[in-house]
């Protein structure tokens, strides 16, 4: 008799890319609850909107690059050169010691996420089942879950104990790391390319791909509210008496975490549209708690939340525009998803800058202009499952 049991998607090659995200996740995420309080030192308060604007702008330039290289060279190449960019950064930091010339290395920077990403969606998308992406890619964001918390927390306590310098020569290495395990790893990219100029002209389709707009138009809307939290929350910390900036992000990372473990999963079984709509949701109810903070619990109770939405939204919107990209373009696609994911957070980022232009006073606003653009993903993902919901009955 024939087993119906479905195949495993734990094979070694899963879990050396959860490790290798994992350290990529830390190594630049460590620095981000330092560099608002850094970047004033030099001068440059009213520039911290740029420090995660910046890093998201050129990633999102990179997408249509990154996806063009991923279904050309290989998942892998493409994934290695994310990971060296954060290592050269993380001993330039030192170096660049005046406002303009961080902000510019910032720029730099956001190669690495435009990159890694890319390649690592498309890998995960190769080695698993249609049947449990969605549950793939919870696990797998997991792993760059525990990246996003153990990074923020470590890199505080790193800077507090040592230095900055010492902080950003640990990102270094936690890159470097990451790069050695890709050195490991199976390409699976069977139709290979080698690398030529060829590869680098960019068509109008390497940059937004239509098949996919609605999973990318709900996380260019949500994701506003990662570039806030990224740009504000340090400050928000400092207000209520918290010492290390870094808790907020560890509160909603563990959630994150947490939820990932059965969101993706859940998604396999009742289509990704109704999980889309409770994450949704949910990022509202978060936005509004942050925002009326005025004690670490409400604060904290706030992260939890947000945490929740993002470990919904992150694998499931992922596995959405899997599911609707077709096998020689899926870097492509995911590309176009995260080009949103970081114009939402750069503009997120931006935006709440402004907002909060450094006074207490402005940080509710801030949020709660956050949850009006979570709130229009929620409408259009409402509409689009209604729309779905009529069309199959007419079918």
């Amino acid at each position: 008799m024939q087993s119906t049991k479905s195949p495993s998607i734990f094979t070694t090659q899963f879990w050396l890319l959860g490790l290798s995200s994992f350290l990529f996740s830390s190594s630049f995420n460590m620095l981000i609850p330092e560099l608002p309080g850094y970047l004033t030192e030099m001068g440059g308060a009213d520039y911290k909107g740029a420090i995660i604007g910046l890093f998201t702008l050129t990633a999102g330039l990179s997408r249509p690059f990154s996806g063009r290289l991923t279904d050309r060279i290989g998942r892998v190449p493409v994934m290695a050169f994310g990971s060296i960019v954060c290592f050269v950064c993380g001993f330039l930091y030192p170096i660049f010691t005046t406002v303009m010339p961080f902000l510019l290395l910032r720029l730099v920077h956001g190669f690495s996420t435009g990159f890694k990403p890319t390649g690592t969606s498309a890998y995960v998308a190769d080695i698993v089942p249609a049947s449990r992406r969605g549950e793939a890619m919870g696990v797998h964001g997991m792993c760059m879950g525990v990246g996003s918390a153990f990074g923020p927390a470590v890199g505080s306590m790193i800077s507090e104990a040592f230095s900055l310098n010492a902080l950003f020569y640990t990102s270094s290495l936690f890159a470097f790391l990451s790069i050695a395990i890709l050195l490991n790893m199976k390409e699976t990219l069977v139709k290979k390319e080698r690398l030529s100029l060829d590869a680098f002209k960019i068509t109008r389709r390497d940059i937004f791909e239509p098949d996919v707009f609605s999973p990318a138009l709900v996380t260019f809307l949500c994701y506003f509210s990662y570039g806030a939290v990224s740009t504000v929350t340090p400050d928000f910390s400092e207000y209520l008496g918290l010492h290390n900036r870094g808790y907020y992000f560890m509160f909603f990372t563990i959630f994150s975490i947490l939820v990932r473990l059965f969101a993706g999963k859940i998604s396999d079984r009742h289509g990704r549209i109704p999980v889309t709509i409770v994450g949704c949701f949910i990022l509202i109810i978060a936005l509004v708690i942050t925002g009326y903070a005025n004690s670490a619990y409400v604060f904290f109770t706030g992260a939890a939340f947000f945490g929740v939405s993002m470990g919904i939204l992150s694998p499931v919107l992922s596995a959405w525009t899997v599911d609707l990209s077709r096998d020689d373009n899926r870097g492509r696609s995911i590309a176009t998803m995260f080009i949103s994911l970081e114009a939402g957070i750069g503009l997120g980022a931006f935006l709440s800058a402004e907002l909060f232009a450094n006074q207490r006073g402005n940080l509710p606003l801030v949020f709660y202009c956050m949850a009006g653009f979570a709130l229009a993903a929620l409408i259009y993902s409402v509409l689009i499952y209604q729309f779905k919901k009529r069309r199959a009955r007419i079918i």
